[in-house]
Formats: C-alpha cells, structure tokens, sequence
C-alpha cells in the first residue's frame, strides 16, 4: 500500500493556528501515539510517556510558526523526531538528578551514551509513523464497511492468511475475498491521501 512520504502542507499551515481544533485534533490523533511509542521504546514509564507527549506538542505549538517546511532543512517529521528525542533525553536526565524510589536509572546513562539520530532511528521514527497512519486511516474508514467485506480485508492484508483460507472461513468466493479485500485498501489508500496531500 502506499504510505505517505510527508506531512501534509496545508495540516502545518493550519497548525500556526490554536484555535483551529480540528487540525490540531487530526495531529495529536496521528502523532500522539507515535511520539509515545517513541518514549516507550526509550524506557519511559507510561505516564512519563504520555507527560512527554504532551510536552512535545506544547513545544511544537511554540514552534511551529517558525518551522520552515523546506525540504533542503528537513522533514517535519525529522523536525518533530529532534523534539521528541531532545526532550526525551532532558527527562531522563532530570529523573538522573531527582531519582526516584523506584525505576532503573541504568536506562537514562544508557539513553544519554546514544549518538544524535542517525539514518537508522529516523528510518525508524518514518516506520512508526506509517504503521501509525495506517492504524488510524484504517479505525477512520472501518465503519463505512460490512463486516464480511472487512474480515476479508483483515484476513489477507492484515494477517496475512491466504485468500483461499479466508474464502473457507468467511463462506465466500476467492474472487469475492481478492474483490473485498482490493475495495478496503483502496478506501484506506484515499484516506491517508487527503491527510499527506
């Protein structure tokens, strides 16, 4: 499936805006939980994760008016990664400082040991926010489907059972699975279209 390659311009235009809740909306519900995996991965707790993703967005509300969207600067997800990471490491050294009852601080030295994001963990900051596009595309056009066309969907694309098998379970044709199947990701292909366009 196609996967989107950039943030939509007109979403970073809009988001220069406070008061424009709907594209504000729309950015936390794709980014959130990926900024959050993203302090997961790192060692956060859950509740620091979600503190931090908060904080991300507090940072690139105060920012986002200076962020230049040229491509020869960067990505706005490279941009956002910055962010995340930066802030990321300044809570595990302020949980180095202030230590805890509880915790392992052997997580914050080992963080702070890391080198500046490098190829490997923007390729993986661009992997999480596919997937995370994908999730969220499909959750927005789930409801627009009858459940055997879904299960079709599901079946093949997602778990990646074969189309006679899914055919067998769901009492449909193969041709009917492949024809599903081909309709769901079509519609989830043009969701995350208008949102990356």
């Amino acid at each position: 499936m196609s996967e989107p390659t950039t943030t939509r311009p007109s979403l970073l235009l809009r988001l220069r805006d406070p008061m424009d809740e709907r594209a504000w909306g729309e950015f936390v519900e794709i980014y959130g939980p990926l900024v959050h995996r993203l302090a997961r991965r790192r060692g956060l707790q859950d509740a620091d994760a979600a503190d931090l993703v908060q904080e991300v967005f507090r940072a690139v509300a105060g920012a986002i008016g200076r962020y230049d969207p040229d491509p020869a600067k960067g990505s706005f997800r490279g941009w956002l990664s910055t962010i995340a990471r930066n802030l990321i490491v300044n809570l595990l050294d302020a949980q180095r400082r202030h230590p805890r009852g509880t915790g392992d601080s052997e997580i914050a030295r080992l963080l702070e040991e890391q080198p500046a994001p490098d190829s490997q963990q923007s390729a993986l900051f661009d992997a999480e926010y596919r997937l995370r596009v994908l999730d969220w595309a499909a959750d927005r056009v789930r409801d627009e489907f009858p459940e055997a066309t879904w299960q079709a969907f599901w079946k093949t694309g997602v778990e990646g059972r074969p189309a006679q098998e899914a055919a067998r379970a769901l009492g449909l044709s193969v041709g009917t699975v492949y024809q599903y199947k081909s309709r769901v990701v079509a519609r989830i292909r043009r969701e995350i279209e208008r949102v990356s366009s």
